[in-house]
């Protein structure tokens, strides 16, 4: 059966040994990628005062915010193909200015057309979908594969600040200014994505050399198939999936509930939040410079790390408990990142890298959705404490299922599995 080609360091990436932090291509695609993520985060903050500034009501903030995941889910998938098809540095540029577009939509349609915000909440959702795989492929067009993990550490990192500063930043802009010329701050947020980053050698041959291309439906089941050549691949994104469609999801609802009625107070919610966040802070600065020997189990143990947050909520434990167990969450959660990252861009065939990144994000984003949808419910018919430890064992035992399949250990196929 023919394989891809292996995977090759392409010609615009980072010399070898050379810090990323000095490379001024990755520099510059570090620079959109955080732009981009702190209009992402913002976003949903900034919609949320339009409530409570009585521009938008809780139902219509409800509306938005599920157009624009629609829009992710129906884009992220296409700019998978049409980053491995054209430039990946052209799939960039047009899709955050297709998201920059989207923010003088939300401003008009604030108070006057919830019609003209959600068509714009779409296009917000489309040009983040589209970009995500091309950001993604193109780390590993400008980085050389020794410096990736490293460069994977800094991405993650820059969105785990924005996680923090995006509302802290976005509160304080907001006692100088109103919500529609805060919109269009994620506007120029989402243009400095556009324009910022530099063009990948590689990917610009790419486009060059493309003749005759197959369908796009052809190109998307390759991308398919070039994932199923992986076992550790499926094996984790199948984990992945489950930790965040069960785990995420149980936690997002019960969290603000416990918080409020076992506590009585939102100070628990918020620091365990924090919490999270500081810890997967912590798990980017240990993993870039950690390279265990059998770094896909460790990087699987971190994904059920995640365990520990459902669990710290299922029993009256002091709120220390709660937090701590979110700190280990968080830097679990990075401690798969970025190995997963790194991983997908070494052993992946570098011509379909962005349509397998697009299969990624597509299920362990797509599926999360339905999964806030059910938890509530199931809480209402089963109680919080019997879903959560479902959902607690779920975390674990989905990793542990994962660590089975003989190439999870290094995240890496065998060379008798290569030829």
């Amino acid at each position: 059966m023919a394989t891809s080609p292996a995977p090759t360091a392409s010609a615009g990436s980072s010399p070898p040994g050379r810090s990323v932090l000095r490379d001024t291509a990755f520099l510059r695609l570090w620079a959109g990628t955080t732009a981009s993520g702190l209009a992402t985060w913002s976003l949903p903050f900034v919609l949320g005062l339009a409530v409570l500034h009585q521009d938008l009501s809780a139902s219509g903030l409800g509306l938005v915010l599920a157009g624009r995941t629609v829009g992710f889910l129906a884009a992220v998938a296409v700019g998978g193909v049409l980053a491995d098809r054209h430039s990946r540095r052209t799939v960039v540029l047009l899709s955050a200015l297709i998201a920059a577009a989207a923010s003088p939509l939300l401003a008009a349609g604030l108070g006057r057309s919830l019609t003209l915000m959600t068509v714009g909440a779409v296009l917000a959702g489309a040009g983040q979908g589209a970009c995500r795989p091309a950001f993604q492929a193109l780390t590993a067009d400008v980085v050389a594969p020794e410096n990736r993990q490293r460069a994977n550490a800094a991405m993650t990192l820059a969105v785990r600040v924005t996680t923090l500063a995006g509302p802290a930043l976005t509160a304080l802009l907001a006692a100088f200014t109103d919500v529609r010329t805060l919109l269009w701050g994620i506007g120029l947020l989402w243009a400095v994505a556009a324009f910022v980053p530099g063009k990948s050698e590689r990917a610009a041959g790419a486009a060059s050399a493309s003749g005759q291309r197959a369908s796009f439906r052809r190109e998307f089941m390759e991308g398919i198939a070039e994932s199923r050549r992986h076992p550790w691949f499926v094996a984790g994104l199948a984990a992945l999936t489950t930790v965040v469609a069960l785990g995420y999801s149980a936690t997002s609802v019960a969290l603000p509930l416990i918080s409020r009625d076992r506590y009585g107070t939102e100070w628990v919610l918020a620091a365990a939040v924090t919490a999270y966040t500081l810890g997967a802070l912590g798990g980017a600065l240990v993993i870039a410079g950690w390279r265990p020997r059998a770094q896909g189990w460790v990087a699987l143990a971190g994904l059920a790390a995640y365990g520990f947050a459902p669990l710290s909520l299922m029993l009256p434990v002091h709120p220390a408990v709660v937090i701590a167990a979110y700190v280990v969450a968080g830097v679990g959660i990075e401690l798969f990142n970025v190995p997963w990252f790194t991983a997908t861009q070494r052993e992946v065939a570098p011509d379909r890298l962005a349509r397998v990144s697009s299969l990624d994000f597509l299920l362990s984003y797509g599926l999360a959705p339905l999964g806030l949808a059910l938890i509530a419910p199931a809480m209402d018919a089963f109680g919080v404490t019997a879903v959560l430890a479902t959902c607690a064992l779920a975390c674990f035992l989905a990793p542990a299922a994962a660590a089975l399949t003989p190439s999870s250990r290094r995240f890496a196929r065998a060379p008798s599995e290569t030829g």
